[in-house]
């Protein structure tokens, strides 16, 4: 097996995207993307090493108008326009050397993580979905995030939010605002774990050209962002990774997603958002690959049962009929718990290629 990632590139609605594809040898691939405004590298490349090293194939991409991705405005992150990206994702995919394309699995989170239940609920491509502490419940996730910041900060977000709409309808350059900020500052989010964000995902200015920032009009929509009404509509198997001490995503949502999703299967872990990728690491990581063993390669994949004529463009508010939104008051009971680290938890409480990257 290949030790090397090459760049390659793929088009959504008309725009050339950036990726990783790190060659596999099992057949299988994993198609990853950052959370809200993360690029591929401090988003993904943590995990992605992992999976590759296990054999998988793995193709990490950045979201139009992100990253090393083209499109215009920059810093703009439509909910639309990224779930047409994993579509497009998706589909390259399917063409990669060494990929069965009836062995793709999807990979993301936070923002991405709901996206990822999104996608899976209406295409049937994806053989198996791992949503990682994902927010779910934008309403939700809103009156958490208040919670930490002042009003006047709020306010100010709010109408830098409608400014920029407004000014990005007549072709004006986009206002950003930090993806992370203190307590009274004009930013994304003042959660406590929001403050770990750059010491975690950009430790030592790993990835300068990360920028750490958002289109403001960016920024209203998640508060209206529900992917978590199509649980139910996900029929492929899907792990769901939750933090009990997340205070960005919130756990109960996520919890509530994994009991109404048929096949769903949950990992509990302490810890805030970004524990997956420190203290709990390992152990995440870990069921994950076991995750994507069986259902990728020890099984017949069944892919994910679609949505029909719902465009990737209109997903992000596309009603779901009859589908309660999450919340604390669904139980988890039914829902399978990963038994392998179990314990240890509770103890714990298309392309060319343009250039190669050499794998340790």
């Amino acid at each position: 097996m290949s030790r090397e990632r090459e760049k390659v590139h793929f088009v959504s609605g008309g725009t050339r995207c950036a990726a990783w594809h790190y060659p596999g040898g099992n057949g299988g691939c994993v198609i990853m993307a950052g959370g809200f405004a993360v690029t591929k590298e401090p988003g993904t490349d943590l995990f992605a090493k992992r999976f590759h090293e296990a054999g998988f194939a793995v193709l990490a991409f950045d979201y139009r108008g992100l990253g090393e991705s083209d499109g215009q405005p920059r810093q703009v992150a439509p909910i639309g326009g990224q779930l047409a990206d994993w579509q497009a994702a998706i589909e390259f995919a399917r063409t990669l050397p060494g990929v069965d394309p009836a062995r793709l699995a999807g990979w993301a989170f936070s923002v991405s993580g709901g996206h990822v239940l999104r996608v899976a609920a209406r295409t049937a491509r994806l053989a198996a979905v791992v949503a990682q502490t994902p927010n779910v419940d934008g309403p939700a996730v809103l009156r958490n995030a208040a919670r930490y910041q002042t009003p006047l900060a709020l306010l100010r977000l709010t109408g830098r939010g409608v400014l920029d709409a407004l000014g990005g309808a007549v072709g004006r350059p986009p206002l950003l605002v930090p993806l992370a900020g203190e307590r009274g500052t004009v930013a994304l989010l003042a959660t406590p774990d929001a403050q770990e964000t750059d010491r975690v995902l950009n430790p030592e200015n790993i990835h300068p050209e990360w920028q750490q920032s958002v289109a403001a009009r960016s920024t209203l929509a998640l508060g209206w962002y529900r992917p978590g009404r199509d649980a139910s509509r996900v029929h492929c198997p899907l792990l769901v990774v939750v933090c009990d001490q997340d205070r960005t995503a919130l756990a109960e949502p996520a919890v509530a997603v994994a009991n109404r999703a048929p096949r769903a299967e949950l990992l509990r872990v302490p810890g805030g958002h970004y524990a997956p990728f420190t203290t709990a690491h390992e152990q995440v990581v870990e069921v994950e690959l076991s995750f994507l063993r069986r259902h990728l390669l020890e099984a017949t994949p069944k892919a994910c049962a679609p949505v029909q004529g719902v465009p990737a463009e209109r997903a992000a508010n596309e009603p779901v009929p009859n589908e309660p939104a999450p919340n604390s008051e669904h139980p988890a009971a039914g829902v399978p718990t990963t038994p392998a680290l179990a314990a240890p938890a509770a103890a714990a409480a298309g392309s060319a290629s343009a250039s190669t990257d050499p794998r340790g």
